[in-house]
């Protein structure tokens, strides 16, 4: 395909009626095709694209906005992809200058791998932290983590949402309040009647992903991610903020391994907001 198209062709609103040519993006670049992950980003959040004439997409991406929809707080940038025949061409590049210009003076974070980086940084995003992309079986075994957890009821939505807020210091309404459908299970820890963290299990491809982990602490964090693979046989993934050393070292030990680290970055921000203590692992890399 010509230069000047790229250079040109319109970038649009991805809805779910492009489901599958995102997947077939995913796969096209070697990613699994997610299509389950896909769906909820186009519905959670936005998404933008570029049309091929050919059929499918050139590139497309997606944009989760926290905070109040006419004033956001932050967007997360995820599932930046560009069509392997039209690599290297600058299109990537075009739709995030895109993504900056259309969301103004809202600031950005995004998970960033190593390929990616560079890209990123010529953009002025920096790096503000690093997260560990965990995988594998959980085997229990050793002393089991004191705080209770159960599953959660429809009652403890609110709770959650202003736990969830708290932690990361914007209101993640449609996130949060899409969880349920989304994920095969939403626990909670509790205390005394109160709920000091929360967690989700969903389907990705052969894995169950563990995220959003909000707990008050490391211990509360363990309990909830061992309550989650006591009710599934599927491995386990997830991607821990490495500031949280205790509960990596944690998880390796229970029979996770390390598959990636990929740099948290942000743009318009000098750190994310909320309290990064108490936040884990996020619902996934791609909307934080």
């Amino acid at each position: 395909m010509p230069t000047p198209f790229l250079a040109s062709a319109p970038i649009r609103r991805l809805t779910l009626r492009d489901l599958t040519a995102c997947a077939d993006l995913s796969e096209d670049r070697g990613w699994p095709r997610e299509e389950h992950k896909w769906g909820f980003l186009l519905t959670a959040g936005q998404g933008y694209g570029i049309d091929d004439p050919d059929g499918g997409l050139v590139a497309a991406c997606t944009v989760t906005e926290y905070g109040p929809h006419e004033r956001p707080a932050l967007a997360a940038v995820g599932m930046v992809l560009v069509a392997e025949r039209h690599a290297r061409r600058g299109v990537g590049r075009r739709l995030m200058r895109h993504l900056v210009a259309a969301l103004g003076t809202v600031p950005l974070t995004l998970h960033a791998t190593p390929y990616g980086r560079p890209l990123y940084e010529e953009l002025s995003f920096k790096v503000t932290g690093e997260a560990e992309m965990v995988r594998g079986r959980f085997v229990p075994g050793g002393p089991e983590p004191k705080p209770f957890t159960r599953g959660a009821t429809a009652e403890d939505l609110p709770a959650i949402l202003r736990l969830d807020e708290e932690v990361f210091g914007a209101d993640r309404t449609p996130i949060v309040t899409r969880l349920p459908a989304f994920a095969d299970q939403l626990r909670v820890a509790e205390e005394d009647g109160r709920i000091t963290g929360y967690a989700a299990a969903w389907p990705n491809m052969d894995t169950h992903v563990v995220g959003p982990l909000i707990a008050r602490d490391t211990e509360t964090a363990k309990a909830l991610i061992g309550s989650l693979a006591a009710h599934t046989d599927r491995p386990l993934r997830t991607d821990i903020d490495v500031r949280h050393e205790e509960l990596l070292a944690w998880v390796k030990e229970h029979g996770l391994s390390s598959v990636a680290a990929n740099a948290v970055m942000s743009y318009g921000i000098t750190e994310l907001p909320g309290d990064w203590t108490r936040r884990f692992a996020p619902l996934t890399v791609a909307a934080g």
